[in-house]
C-alpha cells in the first residue's frame, strides 16, 4: 500500500517517513507530485489543517494521504505560536527568523518560566467509501533554551530544550528524537488504530497499494 506524506517540508517529511517503517507501506513525497502547489492551511486548529492538507493531496493524487500539522505552544506567550508557528515572523518566514523572534519575545523570562511544548497531529485522509479518515495527536513538553543549541533538525528544534536530557531537539541525533518528540507520540497513538482503519477501508482493487 503507498501513501502520500502531504508535506513539502523536507525535514518534515523525512521525519515521517521514518516513523512510518513501523507500518507495512511505501512511502511517497510531495516530490513525485510536482504539479500539486501549496495548500492553503486556513484552520484555527492542528487538526483542522491536518485535515485540510490530508484531504487535498488525496484528492489530487487519488491515493492515500498523510498529513502533520504541528506547531510550539509556549505558556509564557498564552500558547504561541501554536497553529501559527511556520510563519510566526511573517508571511517570508525562515526557521531563522522564527526563532529570533520567539528569543526577542521571550527576553527576560527566567528559564523557571520557560515552559512549552511541541504538538503534532497526523491526520490520514484514503479516498475510498466517501473518505475515511484517522487522527491522531502527540505532545513533546520541554523549555525553551536561552539561545540556540545543536545543528539537527529544523524549525524551533534548536530552542526546544528537553529537560530530563538537558540538550535541545537540535543535538538530538534524529533516531534519538524520533524515540522522544510530538510526532513519534503521534505515530504511536495512530498505530493503535492503524489495523481497525485498514479493515474499515476494505481497499478496493483499484486503489494503489
Amino acid at each position: 500500500m503507498e501513501i502520500v506524506i502531504a508535506s513539502r517540508n523536507r525535514g518534515k517529511a523525512a521525519e515521517i517517513a521514518a516513523l512510518l517503517g513501523q507500518f507495512d507501506v511505501q512511502v511517497l513525497t510531495m516530490d513525485s507530485f510536482p504539479e500539486i502547489g501549496d495548500i492553503p492551511e486556513t484552520g484555527t486548529t492542528f487538526e483542522e489543517n491536518a485535515l485540510i492538507k490530508a484531504r487535498t493531496v488525496a484528492r489530487l493524487t487519488g491515493m492515500i494521504a498523510m498529513a502533520d500539522d504541528s506547531g510550539l505552544e509556549v505558556e509564557a506567550l498564552g500558547g504561541a505560536p501554536g497553529v501559527y508557528s511556520a510563519r510566526f515572523s511573517g508571511p517570508d518566514a525562515t526557521d531563522e527568523s522564527n526563532n529570533a523572534l520567539l528569543l526577542a519575545k521571550m527576553e527576560g523570562v527566567p528559564q523557571k518560566s520557560r515552559q512549552a511544548r511541541f504538538v503534532s497531529v497526523i491526520a490520514v485522509h484514503a479516498p475510498v467509501q466517501g473518505g475515511k479518515e484517522l487522527l491522531a495527536r502527540g505532545s513533546w513538553s520541554g523549555q525553551i533554551a536561552l539561545r540556540p543549541l545543536g545543528e539537527n533538525g529544523f524549525g524551533y528544534d534548536p530552542l526546544f530544550l528537553d529537560e530530563e536530557l538537558g540538550l535541545t531537539s537540535a543535538q538530538l541525533l534524529p533516531e534519538q528524537k524520533n524515540a522522544r518528540s510530538h510526532r513519534a507520540a503521534a505515530m504511536m497513538e495512530l498505530a493503535r488504530f492503524w489495523p481497525d482503519f485498514l479493515r474499515e477501508m476494505r481497499l478496493p482493487e483499484d486503489l494503489p497499494r
